[in-house]
């Protein structure tokens, strides 16, 4: 019988929010107001680095990958999304699930490397003031992103080949808004014990690792601060931080929220709404943060306003 099951999954049916049609299309316009905005905000951060020469700077090099990062991770959940909640349900395919399961994890772990890199960068920047230069050179942030986009697709492949070489049989309704790593696990049948330790040896890779190097990085950060005479000195170089520390409180808090817990028992209503908040909320949070929190970037901008202004 578990053949026969096995060999009838070709495709996995999306259900979430199926049981509350009413929420479809209010849901559906704030999904898709929420991703235009997230759109518009990370592009515009692109750009805006790309032409204002005062954010040639190491720390704005990563977050303009960061903002394209957030593009793509955002665009790779919130259509499938909205398409669930326009057609109260939605079948994927096997391989166009493995696929979009590959793309969110690449992503994601490449926004979880990114930010990890520019905690370093902020504690070169902190601690090491004179050397900071000669530490973040043009060749080091090249080598350092193409490490985090290199780490991030062998850590996906692993995963996603780990993943989807489960014996899935049985239900195959995911009561979730894509396909994500523990509403698939509540679909495997057999044993997958191998599958799910590697699954797991590589997670730890990705966010207990980056989770390390940005509390050590922070840690000698607060110390340097600490031993600043002024109280107006320690206010203007914690300053340099406080964007970079708020990303990160959302992002890697969600993160631990989803999946460093045990999901036995969990509601899948309140998965949902976690999922939504790290897929679709905070890519969409992160260009305000930058932006609101940041002298350089709102000089930048008002610059660039005054410019358009004259056209």
């Amino acid at each position: 019988m578990a053949e026969k099951n096995l060999t009838l999954v070709t495709e996995f049916l999306l259900i979430a929010f199926t049981d509350h049609p009413e929420w479809a299309l209010p849901l559906f316009f704030l999904f898709l107001f929420i991703y235009l905005i997230t759109l518009l905000g990370n592009l515009g951060m692109v750009i805006l680095i790309r032409v204002d020469r005062r954010l040639h700077t190491p720390m704005y090099f990563l977050l303009s990958h960061l903002s394209f990062m957030d593009i793509c991770y955002s665009s790779v959940t919130v259509p499938q999304m909205m398409a669930v909640l326009l057609e109260l349900g939605a079948a994927l395919s096997y391989t166009r699930c493995a696929a979009q399961f590959f793309l969110f994890t690449f992503f994601g772990a490449i926004d979880c490397y990114l930010l990890a890199l520019m905690a370093y960068d902020r504690y070169a920047a902190v601690c090491h003031p004179l050397l900071y230069v000669t530490i973040m050179t043009q060749k080091a942030r090249l080598g350092f992103v193409a490490g985090a986009y290199v780490a991030g697709l062998f850590s996906a492949l692993v995963r996603t080949v780990s993943a989807f070489t489960l014996s899935f049989c049985g239900n195959n309704e995911i009561d979730f808004i894509f396909c994500d790593l523990p509403p698939l696990l509540k679909l495997t049948c057999g044993d997958s014990y191998t599958q799910e330790v590697v699954i797991i040896v590589f997670a730890i890779f990705v966010l207990p690792a980056c989770m390390v190097v940005i509390l050590v990085s922070y840690l000698f950060i607060i110390v340097a601060i600490l031993k600043i005479p002024s109280a107006g000195g320690r206010a203007k170089t914690f300053s340099t931080c406080a964007s970079h520390l708020t990303a990160v409180s959302l992002f890697f808090g969600t993160l631990i929220f989803m999946y460093l817990r045990d999901n036995s028992g969990q509601s899948s209503e309140k998965d949902r709404v976690v999922s939504v908040f790290y897929t679709a909320v905070i890519p969409m949070l992160n260009p305000l943060i930058y932006s609101l929190r940041n002298k350089e970037v709102k000089e930048a901008l008002k610059k660039v306003l005054n410019r358009a202004k004259l056209y």
